[in-house]
């Protein structure tokens, strides 16, 4: 297969993106998105090897996580590459005998069972939702959850640190992430908040200082939600776009930012204080 060929701006794009995302997939080895980054990074580089390897990485991650249905298609996109992978195909020998034997414990439990999206119903109707329909899932109730109810810290801590965000005004500056807050103030350092984050999140923890960053690309999107939100959109990679925050439970900073583009959002948990110097000056 022919490969475009890269200008030297590219091309140390390209290592300098792997040499990041492979530190990244070697302390979190089923980052699936990581890894397919990885894999784009080494295609384009005509590392064919890698580009296997990092395939086969992905599908038992897939595996691991009990998506058999994708690390079929990961294995699948191995075998047009290497129709006879010996190893490829045992493994999906084994996800066929895994998937037959849970069709069957499955008819067997249907007529005693209620299915999940039953259970889930049923739930719902039970107890229906009683906030407000105007309500923003800005990732403060799992926060609490995180931080108050597992007793790291205590509830006035927490309210001490937390800023509601008014989203009737563009914010003037960027705003302080809840993590750099608690940080400043002597209550939880900040290394020990990234990697509680990311555990529970399980997304991953990227270190922008080592990267390059695309500033061009960041200025493409709303100055306010970048601002509001503490989110910074960092890179491109194919069809997805790369941002980093430090409060991967924001539902309502992805919501927002899913609608100033059709490319996918990949997340990383990134030091606040990386954020807060690129976004001003992204958006001076």
């Amino acid at each position: 297969m022919a490969m475009t060929a890269l200008n030297p701006g590219e091309d140390a794009q390209l290592h300098q993106t792997i040499e990041m995302f492979e530190v990244i997939v070697q302390s979190q080895p089923s980052d699936t998105q990581s890894l397919e980054i990885l894999k784009e990074a080494y295609s384009k580089l005509g590392r064919e090897e890698d580009v296997i390897n990092t395939s086969k990485r992905i599908a038992q991650a897939y595996l691991q996580q009990g998506q058999l249905s994708s690390a079929i298609l990961e294995y699948e996109t191995v075998l047009q590459r290497r129709p006879d992978d010996a190893d490829v195909r045992a493994a999906l020998k084994l996800i066929e005998d895994k998937a037959s034997s849970a069709a069957v414990q499955s008819a067997q439990d249907a007529t005693t069972l209620p299915s999940v999206s039953e259970t889930t119903l049923l739930r719902r109707k039970a107890k229906p939702r009683a906030a407000p329909a105007d309500e923003v899932d800005d990732g403060r109730k799992s926060l609490y959850k995180i931080y108050v109810e597992s007793k790291i810290i205590t509830a006035g801590d927490f309210d001490l640190c937390w800023r509601n965000v008014d989203l009737t005004m563009a914010p003037p500056d960027v705003v302080e992430p809840f993590i750099q807050t608690l940080h400043e103030k002597g209550i939880y350092l900040i290394e020990k908040s990234l990697r509680l984050l990311s555990d529970k999140s399980r997304v991953a923890y990227l270190p922008l200082d080592r990267y390059d960053i695309d500033m061009d690309l960041s200025r493409g999107f709303p100055a306010e939600v970048c601002r509001r939100w503490c989110v910074l959109p960092f890179d491109r990679m194919s069809k997805a776009i790369l941002v980093a925050t430090a409060n991967p439970f924001n539902q309502q900073a992805a919501k927002e930012l899913a609608e100033a583009t059709t490319h996918r959002l990949l997340w990383y948990v990134a030091p606040p204080n990386d954020l807060l110097a690129n976004l001003r000056i992204a958006f001076r």
